[in-house]
């Protein structure tokens, strides 16, 4: 999004016309009450229809970040009707659509670039950027809440996102009801006296009011 400043400067009341750019970053999670467990080795431990169709809302015809992992998680390597950057220290790395994928080895990559990104995991991808400083913190997160119970199949290590909750609470401040469906809770967070677009905050309260 681009938008233009007009300021005054000097004496002469000299008009200045200074082009700028609103990025904003938007994390994406579904976490497990109570222990912020996002998977189980590489597994979603639930499977709620209802969520993926919020994600898949809030995220189609945008721009993805995606550690390694979770891209090779998505079906067939991809998400329809989305771009994805894969956050990989493999330089090689071989994306499934070279059109619409693309390789990023630095995350300090998406401190000064245009435009909207939902951040969609890993747990390491969540809190690098969480924890990254000013420049890479969301300035919004759509936090999912699962309030059931885990599949007690699944075997492997569990995968929480507790320092980033941590930060969520501390640094952000919550601007929407609780929506709840299905045994999910998801609320809306921005960070605290930050701008925040609200052409993409409208996009994504819509996104999760809506009904399929």
């Amino acid at each position: 999004m681009c938008e233009v400043l007009i300021e005054n400067y000097g004496c002469c009341g000299t008009l200045w016309a200074r082009r700028f750019f609103i990025m904003t970053k938007i994390a994406v999670w579904c976490r497990h009450e109570g222990d912020n467990i996002i998977g189980i080795g590489p597994n979603i431990p639930w499977r709620i229809s209802s969520d993926f169709k919020r994600f898949r809302r809030i995220t189609e015809g945008q721009t993805l970040i995606a550690g390694q992992t979770t891209y090779e998680s998505f079906p067939n390597r991809t998400l329809p009707n989305r771009k994805i950057c894969v956050l990989t220290l493999n330089p090689d790395y071989e994306v499934s659509d070279p059109d619409n994928h693309f390789v990023v080895t630095d995350i300090r990559s998406f401190k000064e670039v245009e435009g909207d990104f939902y951040i969609s995991g890993g747990a390491s991808v969540y809190k690098a950027f969480l924890t990254g400083g000013n420049k890479l913190m969301p300035d919004i997160i759509v936090d999912s809440m699962y309030t059931g119970t885990l599949n007690p199949e699944l075997t492997g290590q569990k995968v929480d996102i507790t320092p980033c909750i941590d930060v969520m609470n501390a640094s952000y401040r919550q601007i929407s009801q609780n929506y709840e469906k299905d045994a999910v809770l998801t609320s809306v967070w921005v960070r605290k006296g930050e701008f925040v677009d609200q052409a993409v905050l409208k996009h994504i309260i819509e996104s999760i009011e809506a009904e399929d």
